[in-house]
This record gives C-alpha cells, sequence and structure tokens, in this order.
C-alpha cells in the first residue's frame, strides 16, 4: 500500500506541502474529557455536490475525532445551529469550550447569547493566524486532499 501511495500520480499531485517556518508554539490546555473541547470551521468554496458546497468541520481537542457537515449556500445562523444540535450535541453533549474562527456565524449575538446560557466558552482564534486552531486547520488540509483525491476533477452531482 504504502509503495501505490508514493507512485501514485493522483496521490502525489494532490498532497499538501505542509512545510513552513516554525514559531514558538503556545498550546491550547488538554481537556480532561472526551467531546467538552471542540473546535469548529467551515470549508467553503467546494464545487456542488448534491446541492452542497460547503463543509462544517467539528474537531474534537482531545481525541481528534472529527464530523463532516454538508451545507448548502446560501445558509443562516439557525441552519448551523440546527445541523450542530443534530450532529454533534444529540451524540456528545455539549461541549464547555469551542475554540472557532472569527467567522460571521460564530461571531453572531445568536451563538454568543446561546453558550453564554448554555455556559459554554466560545473562544475565537487569532484573526489571520490559522496556527492558533492547528489541529482543525490540519484537519481542513487532509479533507481537501481526501476529496481532490477522490474526486478528481469530476465532482459527483
Amino acid at each position: 500500500m504504502e509503495i501505490f501511495v508514493r507512485e501514485c500520480g493522483v496521490c502525489q499531485r494532490s498532497k499538501e506541502d505542509f512545510d513552513h517556518p516554525r514559531g514558538l508554539l503556545q498550546s491550547l490546555p488538554i481537556p480532561d474529557a472526551s467531546w467538552t473541547s471542540i473546535s469548529m470551521d467551515f470549508i467553503e468554496g467546494l464545487p456542488l455536490s448534491k446541492k452542497k458546497d460547503v463543509i462544517l468541520v467539528t474537531v474534537n481537542k482531545l481525541t481528534k475525532n472529527a464530523h463532516f457537515l454538508a451545507l448548502a449556500h446560501p445558509f443562516s445562523t439557525k441552519d448551523v445551529a440546527q445541523l450542530f444540535l443534530k450532529n454533534i450535541f444529540k451524540l456528545h453533549g455539549m461541549p464547555q469550550s469551542i475554540v472557532c474562527d472569527m467567522d460571521r456565524f460564530f461571531m453572531s449575538t445568536f451563538w454568543k447569547e446561546l453558550f453564554a446560557k448554555l455556559k459554554t466558552t466560545m473562544t475565537p482564534s487569532t484573526t489571520y493566524h490559522p496556527q492558533t486552531d492547528g489541529q482543525t486547520e490540519r484537519v481542513n488540509k487532509c479533507l481537501k486532499a481526501y476529496l481532490r483525491c477522490m474526486t478528481g476533477e469530476k465532482p459527483i452531482e
């Protein structure tokens, strides 16, 4: 299998380059239990597949397990909240903390008030510094590489 991947042209062209200058690491605290601390991010600009073109990525900060939830543009804060409740809260309960980027959906009054009432801490990552939440950014890059390998030039309609 290893030889096949090394020699596969599609696999080699689809690989991301992960080499970049290293800085000082400042890790987030390690959670005490699974799904008590998560991170969330959107992957946008994808080709349409089954009328969906956005993926909401939710990553468990302790175990690195991830959920990939498909959305269609345009979507509202309510749509994202319903997707979160049906797929994350229903399976894992309410997390104690969420790390997310400065996306308008996560910074909206609705999300802030919802999570304040549920006693969940929202921690936005630093603007223009995706390494603040490097774990989710790495999952996003891997997912994009998998999608490129699986779909090639022709996404499933």
